[in-house]
């Protein structure tokens, strides 16, 4: 890390640089020339050490996480999340989702991007669903920061529905692997908890979905509204998605209204 210059230049150089008026010029001089002569003497720093996840080691750590989803193996799949991960989450809230999903047969990977923070992966799973393509993002220690499923072939309104499903249910990881990879990174699990935290202490807790509607549809994005259920108010969920049916953006309104007396 370079040093900033205040703070490497003793007390006569800074002076002389500044065209002080104490001292001689001569003695300035000197004192400016100790000095360079002193941080010319400073060690060499160091290089960073690159903690860079090898392409072997994202893809050993791909079929470690995709093993513990085919054995329904909770504990294993809950160990395996980034530190981030794990404030969301726990083996029992892993072992409901696990239920959830259809049985894992075999997966293929097919493409590693390694980075010096981070590492996405590509892999083709065979279900007893049929076909889906994942791609996991790994820290530098194998561990999970984010997953996304490729929702391209569904329809908007049944993602926007399973991510309200998700969060309503408290799997916000499970709600995030429907977002886009850039909007994962500015909504971190914890925060995406606050949010629906903070939405139901105005609406109170969820009840149910009562209606999923596509409101507007462009060649870029999708528009849809969850209207929701609460226990004393009634809030329509903004969800925006890309083309590719990735959730880009999440709108919890404020202004809810009372539910009518029934």
């Amino acid at each position: 890390m370079l040093r900033p210059w205040f703070l490497i230049f003793n007390a006569p150089a800074l002076v002389l640089l500044l065209g002080g008026p104490f001292g001689s010029l001569q003695q300035n001089a000197l004192a400016a020339e100790q000095s360079f002569r002193a941080i010319a003497a400073l060690p060499a720093a160091k290089p960073a050490t690159s903690t860079k996840l090898s392409d072997k080691a994202a893809r050993e750590a791909t079929d470690a996480i995709l093993s513990a989803i085919q054995q329904r193996d909770a504990n294993k799949r809950f160990s395996q999340f980034s530190d981030e991960l794990k404030q969301t989450s726990s083996p029992s809230m892993v072992q409901s989702t696990l239920q959830s999903l259809p049985e894992l047969i075999s997966w293929q990977i097919t493409k590693v991007n390694s980075g010096l923070r981070n590492s996405t992966v590509s892999a083709n799973l065979n279900t007893s669903s049929g076909s889906q393509a994942i791609t996991l993002v790994l820290n530098n220690k194998g561990l999970l920061v984010a997953q996304l499923f490729d929702s391209k072939n569904q329809a908007a309104t049944n993602v926007a529905e399973g991510f309200v499903k998700a969060i309503s249910q408290g799997q916000f990881i499970t709600a995030r692997s429907y977002l886009s990879l850039d909007f994962q990174k500015e909504l971190p699990p914890a925060a995406l908890q606050r949010k629906w935290q903070e939405l139901q202490r105005e609406t109170g807790n969820f009840q149910r979905i009562l209606k999923v509607t596509e409101a507007e549809h462009t060649a870029t994005s999708r528009l849809v509204l969850v209207e929701t259920s609460f226990n004393r108010l009634s809030d329509s969920l903004f969800v925006i998605l890309n083309a590719n049916n990735q959730i880009i953006g999440v709108d919890f309104p404020t202004d809810a209204q009372p539910k009518p007396v029934r």
